[in-house]
């Protein structure tokens, strides 16, 4: 096969970041997907409508000239939101409200202690059919990072699940098979996305050799089985689970650090490295689905007009990116070469 043709895919989980970091991470995603759900952990959070607004037009106004690229925003969920914050951000066209343990990421200090407390708000979410978005990890510091998410899917998402059935649910950048294996057996009403990095790698890429910093990411990369677990679900087919890419860049000297950000930017190459994953399962067939349908479906929006084209090509991702303010970052899988790359003509 010497090409491959989908229909516009969308990226149902990525972060844009603000400001500058705008005029390089938007046309990045523009270039191959139509939309893309936006992670809210700014500094401050985007916690209403308004924030959610304000933020939207920063985005279109960083896309290409010409470009029809579309956000999709969601809210980032505190011990402060209240059902009134949900009625109001869905009037407003938020899709979908984030659940952050505190801790668990990039600017997540702000986030969620005590989830129980916001079951009026997942009530209120129910009942205006807005999507909660979950990072399913743990953060009490006696449960192993390998563990995390195990743990969360114990102690709190099924719970979750159980108390509202009518709830839909994206468990967000999965990385274990506890986690396939859990939205596999779940409702029609519970799904997930899947990242390049955690279909490429496992513990040892990021380990083996040295700490592999521009690897880290949260969840962190698991154990070999774990990694199979999640490409066997990709090559299968199953509607439950579409492409979120967790695109997350930070500049190199704040990954380069001796308190590294965690977060692959992914971004200017991940529609190709997801082609390269279907390829190596021999499973190309389903990535269509994966890609392009499998999220608007879910997310009861329609799916895309229009096509885009990856060719047989080889070539290699740069070794580094410079950003709008002079500054480096270190695209993931920086200088390696893959197989497939976009037709942009």
């Amino acid at each position: 096969m010497q090409s491959i043709t989908l229909q516009t895919p969308d990226d149902w989980h990525l972060h844009f970041r603000d400001g500058d970091m705008l005029k390089e991470t938007v046309p990045a995603t523009a270039r191959c997907f139509k939309r893309a759900i936006v992670m809210p952990n700014l500094v401050p959070p985007v916690t209403d409508a308004d924030m959610a607004n304000a933020y939207a037009q920063r985005i279109l106004d960083a896309r290409p000239q010409g470009s029809d690229f579309t956000p999709l925003m969601t809210l980032y969920l505190t011990n402060q939101t209240t059902p009134d914050t949900i009625v109001k951000a869905k009037q407003a066209g938020v899709v979908a409200s984030k659940l952050y343990p505190a801790g668990a990421t990039t600017n997540s200090d702000a986030a969620v202690k005590g989830i129980e407390a916001l079951y009026p708000v997942f009530e209120e979410m129910q009942k205006q059919g807005m999507l909660l978005l979950i990072h399913g990890e743990v953060t009490e510091s006696h449960v192993d990072i390998f563990d995390r998410e195990k743990a969360f899917i114990d102690a709190h998402l099924r719970k979750i699940v159980d108390a509202f059935p009518a709830l839909k649910v994206v468990f967000e950048h999965i990385t274990t098979s506890d986690a396939a294996d859990f939205v596999l057996d779940a409702s029609e009403n519970v799904a997930a996305t899947i990242t390049p990095q955690h279909l490429l790698l496992n513990r040892n890429d990021l380990l083996v050799g040295g700490v592999r910093p521009h690897n880290y990411c949260l969840p962190v990369l698991k154990r070999n089985t774990h990694q199979q677990a999640l490409r066997r679900v990709v090559a299968s087919g199953s509607s439950k689970f579409f492409l979120g890419t967790d695109s997350a860049p930070h500049e190199k000297h704040r990954k380069e650090s001796a308190c590294g950000c965690a977060g692959c930017y992914s971004a200017w190459s991940a529609i190709e490295l997801y082609a390269q994953v279907f390829e190596d399962l021999d499973a190309l067939d389903k990535f269509e689905g994966f890609a392009s349908h499998h999220g608007p479906d879910f997310y009861g929006l329609p799916r895309n007009e229009g096509t885009i084209t990856l060719v047989r090509e080889s070539w290699s991702i740069p070794d580094s990116i410079v950003l709008p303010n002079g500054n480096p970052i270190v695209p993931f899988f920086a200088g390696q070469t893959i197989n497939w790359k976009l037709q942009t003509s």
